[in-house]
C-alpha cells in the first residue's frame, strides 16, 4: 500500500509543478513578425495575442488582403512559437511521462 502512497504524493507534486509553470509561462511572451519585420505580434504563455505592431508603409488601401495575409501569418508563427515554448518547459517536468498533449 505504501507504493500507492508514494505514487499519489508524487503525481501531486508533478501536478503542482505543472500549475506553476502554465502560470509562470502565461506571464511570458514571444514575438514574431512577417513581411520582414512589417508586421510584429507578441504572444503569451497562454497563447493569447497581447500586441500587433504594423509599421505604416505597409498600410495600403489599395491592397488590404496583404495586409490581411501578413497580420495572419505573424498570429500564426507567434502561436505556434509560443505552443512550442509551452512543450519545451512542461517536458521539462513530466520527464519524458506520456501525457495528453492539451496545447494542441
Amino acid at each position: 500500500m505504501r507504493g500507492l502512497g508514494d505514487l499519489m504524493k508524487k503525481a501531486q507534486q508533478m501536478k503542482e509543478n505543472l500549475d506553476r509553470v502554465q502560470e509562470e509561462l502565461s506571464a511570458r511572451e514571444i514575438e514574431a513578425s512577417s513581411g520582414g519585420g512589417m508586421v510584429t505580434v507578441r504572444v503569451s504563455g497562454a497563447q493569447e495575442v497581447v500586441g500587433i505592431t504594423i509599421e505604416p508603409q505597409v498600410v495600403d488601401p489599395e491592397d488590404k488582403e496583404m495586409l490581411e495575409d501578413l497580420i495572419r501569418a505573424a498570429v500564426n508563427e507567434g502561436l505556434r512559437k509560443s505552443k512550442e515554448m509551452m512543450k519545451e518547459e512542461m517536458a521539462k517536468i513530466t520527464g519524458g511521462l506520456p501525457i495528453p498533449d492539451i496545447f494542441g
